[in-house]
């Protein structure tokens, strides 16, 4: 054990003092404000940096329509259960359809700068893929205001694959979340866009 009088040498050790920080007070870089060569500035920051959420004030409203895909890669033996009726938290399909429903209309407590909407509709669409194996989700979400949904139809999407896993992981702890992703946005200033490969059968 050491001495009292080794700590006694030690106790009025002073570190050396830390190198100077080479980070910026304020964060103003284009790699963070915005992008380069005139490409969009990130919505969500303020000139110092600082996350800011978007005043909408001066947009006007229209219909905004947003679609979210993804899917829940199982075992194939997952799907035959499934099939029979024999998920041991009951129907999977039929839970993570609400589940979906419900989280695009709570999106703004999950995603702290959101805003909350009105929204019109959202749907959840849930089919068996045996080529998967697995299940993919289809999401739509639609509103009339002034800012998009498409964070209501990605929380719907992913929310329903979630409970899909907590439904089935008592007889597969494998299955794989995959491929959440906007397919098609309306409405807006910025346009409508539409990803390359979208399946438009989804709509």
């Amino acid at each position: 054990m050491r001495s009292r009088n080794h700590l006694h040498r030690h106790k009025h050790f002073v570190p050396p003092p830390a190198p100077p920080c080479t980070l910026p007070e304020r964060v103003e870089s284009e790699a963070v404000l915005g992008y380069f060569d005139g490409v969009k500035k990130l919505t969500h920051l303020d000139e110092a940096g600082r996350p800011s959420m978007v005043d909408v004030g001066e947009k006007a409203e229209t219909e905004r329509v947003a679609e979210a895909v993804g899917m829940l890669v199982t075992a194939a033996e997952t799907i035959e259960v499934l099939e029979r009726g024999g998920a041991p938290k009951g129907d999977p399909l039929v839970v993570a359809q609400i589940a979906g429903i419900q989280a695009a209309k709570r999106t703004a407590e999950l995603i702290p700068l959101c805003h909350q909407l009105p929204l019109t509709r959202v749907s959840v669409r849930l089919d068996v893929d045996r080529s998967l194996p697995g299940i993919r989700v289809h999401a739509e979400a639609r509103v009339v205001a002034r800012t998009g949904v498409e964070m209501e139809a990605l929380t719907a999407a992913t929310v329903a694959l979630l409970t899909l896993y907590d439904m089935l992981k008592a007889i597969d702890r494998s299955m794989r979340i995959e491929g959440v992703r906007l397919t098609r946005k309306s409405g807006g200033r910025s346009g409508d866009y539409a990803a390359a490969d979208r399946d438009t059968s989804e709509s």
